[in-house]
This record gives C-alpha cells, structure tokens and sequence, in this order.
C-alpha cells in the first residue's frame, strides 16, 4: 500500500504544492533536491490516478443518468 493511499487528494495535493515550492527556490542541498523531485514525481502520479478514477465515476454516473 502506498504512503498516500490514506491520505485525500487535497491533503496529496498540498504535499506536492509544498514540494514542488523547495524545488522552485532551489536552495536545499543537491541531496534534498534530488529527494524532493523522486517524491514530487510520486505524488504526482498519485493525483493524477486518483483524478482519473474520479473522471471515469463522473462519466459512468452521466452515462447512468442519461440512460
């Protein structure tokens, strides 16, 4: 199971917001740099999983309600 699984997609999404903010001010060791970008990559993958689960459920319940 994943670190974020139990977390929210906003409470995903504040932890990419806050870790995309130490890469965009550039000044944390190359370590943590490197670190932060791994995790970033992660928890973007998860939002974006996460909106396309959202996305399909939006079109079946269209779907249903049009039938």
């Amino acid at each position: 199971m994943s670190e974020t699984s139990k977390e929210s997609f906003d409470e995903v999404l504040g932890r990419l917001e806050s870790t995309i903010a130490l890469l965009a001010e550039g000044s944390a060791p190359l370590d943590e740099l490197v670190a932060a970008h791994q995790r970033a990559a992660g928890l973007l993958s998860d939002a974006d999983a996460r909106l396309e689960t959202l996305r399909n459920r939006a079109e079946r319940l269209v779907a249903e309600l049009k039938a």
